[in-house]
């Protein structure tokens, strides 16, 4: 967090604290001097405009002054301080052995005043900077463990998030600059491992270097010098009628090109480049899998494929120390019933040989064998258990492997999945529809008793279809519960009503879940007389969110089953007993009460799971403000809640048709349990889900569970791995399928060992981690303030770069080396975008269920679908001249409001939003061919729908649309937005890179501190 401290705030030094954790304390010889601008002044707020920017305080090399010390608060919080950075300008290129990526700012050049600790800057010469009190944050120590004596310290840190101008409410799209100077490049070379941007006096050079020959010099990018005595005003008008300034939510209060900073999208497209063509081979202790984004062909040769289980890093560290020493987490992503091109094999559980009698762990390749194959060694307990003799095989060679490896799945395979002879009842599928008088009079429910009635035949007609002999339910409700008996053996059906609601008991059980086959024509008969009934009461105070769950978990309790339950609510939302207050939401006192679920729900929620009861809620009057949030209960048993605004407009059809096509169709497992295990110098410290929470976090039960449910595990070191045996991490997943019968997934993952930091940071992604991290802090919110979380987020990032740079750099880097890990290139702005979310840093047109909801929708998404959340695709739609050739994800740009141009189409695509944006320069007759008109002014915008033209463009786009809605969980509206529009806020809010409307701060800027941070940690 950056928010300002109190002004009479103590000052202690921080040197018993870097003595402690093995930070250099030595003084610089010679002259002192700041090699950034006065940090306590920094601040990323907005400069007002009637102040001109200048860097009066900032001391040139050349000088023999000191600069100002910094200053050091002490308080309560788990903060750390961090000294000024002194050392001389410098533009001497550092050589580094480890592959990285390094990014040198430019020092200080002769005779101008600029801060030679900077990021690379969008205009040269000297610029000019009021001093406004910027507060500076420390980071947490990564050993704070080992120095319980330490007092965590407080420093100043800048505000991030700071309210925009007024001036900032549309989005204004121009090339890229700003002033009348432009950086010009050269044509970049193919990346190396690390790249080192190095500054001399009077111009900027960016080298790329490779770490085999560090001193070779490569082809470069030129950035031309600045004339001197030009004064750069980031609020003047371009001298140049032929340029227009660049938007100001791209424009980096530090004057930094965002185009030289570490590209997100860059790295995919490296990553898929690298993969292309090729097979990932997924054996014992494989290296670093492709990125989750990247569509890659897995082969299992012995290890989970990482579509299952994806770590953290694929170099375990051998002690604790080292973890904390890194400050990035150690743990995995759990895909359990992930689906995979190449099926799971499947094998009976009495033909597989029996896993570890002592910790339960199946048996997978890591178990090693010892007395030619009579017993095995389990690296879950460290115990050995014996092979019964109905499974005996003998071993052979030196490594003591079975002579039936290669034939039996749980001795050669990472993923495999057993089947028990057990089987319980079939899931299924109960449908409750409210019909109370708010009900009656919206006027949809014909609507969508027709949408069952069709899908239902559908599902009927199809042969050979999993749900075509699904047993089916109906309950409708108010005030009370009708339950209907479906028996093909009655003449007609027989409504039952129930008016004991608070303890809900069943009259009849027979007849309530019948075979779609045969109670299709009594079904039918009673969805089409719904739309008919008469409110017998008017239910003005709402109907109780949870009477329809009570419902239909005693129809399934009382026949013994599993399934799903689908509840079609249009009352008020009124949830009964006593709810958390949401007092706080805008203030600082208690804002994470929102987010806490009521004991009601919770309490309903458990017993859901305990019968494997999957909830999934459609509310078909959506309220934004006021009522109860009917949300908690559908994500905690695993289903899902659906908002529409009375199904009125043909859009909330076709997404509600769309979703009730989905939910139904889609491949559930039912009664899950989840158990982890991992090597025993390891434990599982916690988990990260949509669940509800055990006494053991290693052991998880869940109501349902699909191919997108993803967990994240954290890990903790007991004592030392043994780098020998290396780390494994297995995946057992019990569940029921849809005809009742009980089976067990086995993911095993191996992993390397390496006491040596380097080699750890060496096998970490940013986008595992930016998923670890969302799901780790969108859980937190249930229990810490949203401003202690950000400043989690910042902490950890921030020592993590402190870390890499002392402990895995060859050679000291400069102070102004921006060095980054290879595969990391890319965290910073992923943590960025998480940490100005909505969840994290409410705007102020955010409500509580719009936060509440996308909480739990991110939860719910992959490791793909998160990363494509927080990082959005922005495609260039294709134009009327090159329709042959549709866009792909290849050509996908950067999420930043200087890659639209006025003159063009977009298409940005996101799990759960999908926006057109139309420059205000287009042509009319690419207008016309694809809205059918061909003016601007009378396009419409907002949520549309394309007209269906057998244009080229039309076909091409509408074909491109299509194909991004299949890759989405949930059907989306096109929202089409027009430049310069009021509606435009919505397209900021996902451009990332820029500043966000809610306050966020902007990619450059964010990054910067992140820099300046770092350094001066290790001063």
């Amino acid at each position: 967090m950056m928010d300002a401290p109190a002004p009479d705030q103590s000052q202690p030094s921080c040197r018993l604290w870097a003595i402690q954790n093995g930070w250099s304390t030595a003084e610089p010889p010679g002259p002192v001097n700041n090699p950034l601008p006065s940090f306590h002044q920094l601040n990323l707020e907005s400069l007002p405009h009637h102040q001109t920017p200048s860097f009066n305080r900032l001391q040139s090399p050349r000088n023999d002054s000191k600069s100002d010390s910094a200053a050091f608060s002490a308080t309560n919080r788990s903060d750390y301080s961090m000294q000024d950075v002194n050392s001389a300008d410098q533009s001497v290129q550092q050589s580094f052995t480890d592959p990285l990526v390094s990014s040198t700012f430019p020092a200080t050049s002769q005779g101008r005043n600029l801060p030679p600790c900077s990021l690379p800057l969008l205009n040269e010469g000297p610029q000019h900077f009021s001093p406004q009190q910027m507060p500076f944050k420390s980071p947490h120590s990564p050993y704070q463990s080992s120095s319980p004596q330490f007092q965590p310290l407080h420093t100043h840190q800048g505000v991030l998030h700071a309210p925009q101008s007024p001036n900032e409410n549309h989005l204004h799209v121009s090339p890229p600059v700003v002033g009348q100077y432009l950086n010009q490049r050269l044509s970049p070379q193919p990346a190396s491992d690390w790249v080192n941007v190095a500054s001399s006096s009077g111009s900027d050079h960016h080298k790329l270097v490779s770490p085999a020959s560090p001193i070779q010099h490569q082809p470069q990018w030129m950035l031309p010098a600045h004339p001197g005595g030009t004064n750069f005003d980031p609020n003047a008008a371009p001298q140049d009628g032929n340029l227009t300034p660049q938007s100001p939510n791209s424009e980096s209060r530090y004057g930094l090109d965002p185009k030289l900073l570490p590209s997100a999208v860059k790295v995919m497209e490296e990553d898929k480049a690298e993969w292309e063509g090729k097979v990932f081979v997924s054996e014992h202790f494989s290296q670093l899998p492709p990125l989750p984004t990247t569509p890659c062909v897995i082969e299992d040769k012995g290890n989970a494929s990482p579509l299952a289980i994806r770590s953290t890093t694929y170099c375990v560290p051998c002690d604790g120390q080292t973890v904390l020493l890194s400050r990035l987490p150690l743990g995995a992503l759990v895909t359990p019933l992930v689906k995979q091109k190449a099926p799971v094999p499947l094998c009976d559980d009495t033909d597989c040989v029996a896993g570890c009698c002592w910790c339960g762990a199946s048996m997978c390749p890591v178990m090693s064998w010892q007395d030619c194959g009579q017993r095995f060694y389990c690296p879950f307990c460290g115990k050995l258990s014996e092979v019964s003799w109905k499974h005996y095989q003998p071993t052979k060679g030196a490594a003591g492997v079975r002579v039936d490896k290669d034939k039996r799945p749980e001795l050669s395979l990472g993923s495999y999945e057993t089947l028990h002879s057990e089987r319980g009842e079939p899931a299924a599928l109960l449908l409750a529809i409210d019909v109370s008088a708010s009900a009656l009079r919206g006027g949809h429910l014909e609507f969508v008793t027709q949408q069952i009635h069709t899908l239902l035949a559908s599902l009927q007609k199809e042969e050979g279809h999993p749900l075509s002999d699904v047993h089916v339910g109906l309950i409708t409700y108010d005030s009370r519960v009708h339950l209907y008996d479906l028996s093909p053996d009655l003449s007609r059906p027989h409504m039952l009503v129930v008016t004991e609601t608070e303890d809900l008991q069943l009259p009849v059980r027979a007849g309530l879940l019948v075979s779609l086959k045969d109670c299709s024509e009594s079904l039918s008969s009673v969805l089409q007389l719904i739309p008919q009934f008469s409110a017998e009461s008017d239910e003005s105070s709402g109907v109780s969110i949870q009477l329809p769950v009570r419902a239909g978990l005693a129809v399934l309790q009382g026949l013994k089953c599993t399934g799903k339950l689908l509840i079609f609510h249009s009352a008020a939302l009124m949830e009964t007993g006593n709810t958390n207050s949401a007092s706080g939401f805008f203030g600082t006192n208690k804002p994470k009460t929102i987010f806490q679920p009521s004991e009601q729900a919770v309490s309903l929620a458990k017993e859901c799971v305990d019968q494997g009861c999957g909830v999934h809620m459609f509310v078909l009057s959506q309220q934004d403000v006021g009522g109860a949030w009917p949300g908690h209960v559908p994500y905690l048993t695993g289903g899902a809640l659906h908002t529409y605004s009375y199904l009125q407009g043909e859009l909330d059809r076709e997404r509600f048709g769309a979703d009730l096509k989905t939910l139904v169709e889609k491949d559930t497992g039912y009664k899950a349990e989840l158990r982890i295990f991992v090597s025993k110098d390891l434990r599982v410290s916690s988990c990260y889900g949509l669940f509800v929470p055990g006494p053991s976090p290693g052991h998880i039960t869940m109501a349902t569970v699909d191919e997108k449910t993803t967990l994240a595990v954290n890990l903790t070191h007991t004592r030392a791995l043994d780098e020998a045996r290396g780390a494994a991490v297995q995946v057992v997943l019990s569940y029921s399928s849809l005809t009742g019968e009980r089976r067990t997934r086995v993911h095993t993952l191996t992993l390397r060992c390496s006491p040596h930091l380097q080699d750890t940071f060496r096998n970490y992604q940013a986008q595992t981690l930016l998923t670890f991290y969302c799901k780790k802090m969108y859980c937190a919110v249930l229990e810490r303030p949203l401003q202690e979380l950000r400043e989690e987020l910042q902490t950890d990032v921030t020592e993590a770069l402190a870390s890499y740079r002392k402990h895995c750099c060859s050679s000291s880097a400069s102070a102004g080396q921006l060095v980054l890990p290879r595969f990391l290139r890319a965290l910073p702005v992923y943590i960025n975008s998480l940490r100005k979310s909505e969840v994290l840093l409410p705007g102020l047109r955010s409500s509580v269920h719009q936060r509440l909801q996308q909480r739990c929708q991110v939860l719910g998404l992959d490791t793909c679908s998160t990363v494509r959340h927080f990082y959005p695709q922005l495609l260039p739609a294709p134009r009327s001249a090159d329709v042959s050739k549709p866009p792909t994800p290849e050509e996908a740009l950067r999420c930043t409001a200087a890659s639209l141009e006025p003159g063009g189409l977009y298409l940005l695509h996101a799990p759960l939003t999908l926006l057109l944006w139309v420059g205000s320069q287009v042509p009319a007759c690419t207008l016309g061919e694809l809205f059918n008109t061909s003016c601007f002014s009378s396009l419409p915008s907002g949520e549309t729908k394309l007209p269906a033209l057998e244009t080229p463009l039309s076909i091409s786009v509408r074909s491109l649309i299509s194909s991004l809605n299949s890759e989405a969980s949930c059907a989306r509206k096109l929202l089409v937005v027009k430049q310069g529009d009021t509606c435009e806020e919505v397209l900021q809010r996902v451009l990332v890179e820029d500043k966000s409307p809610n306050g966020g701060a902007s990619y450059a800027d964010f990054l910067y501190h992140l820099h300046v941070n770092s350094v001066r940690l290790l001063q």
